[in-house]
């Protein structure tokens, strides 16, 4: 199994690499195109690993155990913009990707174990909400096992606008209480 850590601003090139595959694996599920990701410059992919990795981000990365081995998944929590008032501080998940031969084998679920913690922890949220394609059934069956729910907000899907992005969410436990510390969390899933 991969190891799993955040991402730094030093693995521009390593992200450069992963976003570079998922896009080609698909093109759908992301809002940029390869062809746009391509016409970046070095001082842009640079640039993208900063904010990838600063105070208002979290960028969960799997790898192959070694600095500077090739990143296998991704996972990003942020904060959205903008809020919905009267609501806790709203964080999503964004930029979802593990490659094709670490799919089914649980490092998706251990990803977000980590981001739903980052989202708490780090970020202070107390929602995390995503967007999910209508007709991704194994990402909404996968959502709904880690405690995600349909909102009933959907708007049109950016590369298909005759379909639709569903929203999901779920409420987040307030930090300090019982069972939402990191390591009581991986404890919990059995991961390290």
């Amino acid at each position: 199994m991969p190891r799993i850590r955040k991402l730094a601003g030093a693995d521009w090139e390593l992200l450069k690499s992963v976003r570079l595959e998922m896009l080609a694996d698909t093109p759908m599920a992301y809002i940029e195109s390869l062809a746009s990701a391509r016409r970046q410059t070095d001082s842009q992919w640079q640039e993208r690993a900063s904010a990838m990795s600063a105070a208002d981000s979290v960028t969960w990365v799997a790898d192959e155990g070694t600095a500077g081995s090739k990143l296998r998944a991704l996972m990003r929590v942020v904060i959205k913009h903008p809020q919905t008032p009267d609501r806790p501080l709203q964080a999503m998940l964004i930029s979802v990707y593990v490659a094709p031969e670490y799919r089914g084998v649980g490092l998706a679920d251990r990803l977000l174990q980590r981001s739903v913690v980052s989202a708490t922890e780090d970020l202070s949220a107390g929602i995390l909400e995503l967007g999910v394609h209508q007709d991704n059934a194994r990402a909404l069956a996968f959502y709904r096992r880690h405690g995600f729910h349909l909102t009933g907000a959907s708007k049109p899907y950016p590369q298909d606008r005759s379909k639709l992005e569903l929203t999901m969410e779920r409420v987040l436990p307030r930090q300090g209480g019982s069972g939402d510390g990191l390591n009581e969390a991986l404890e919990k899933a059995g991961t390290d």
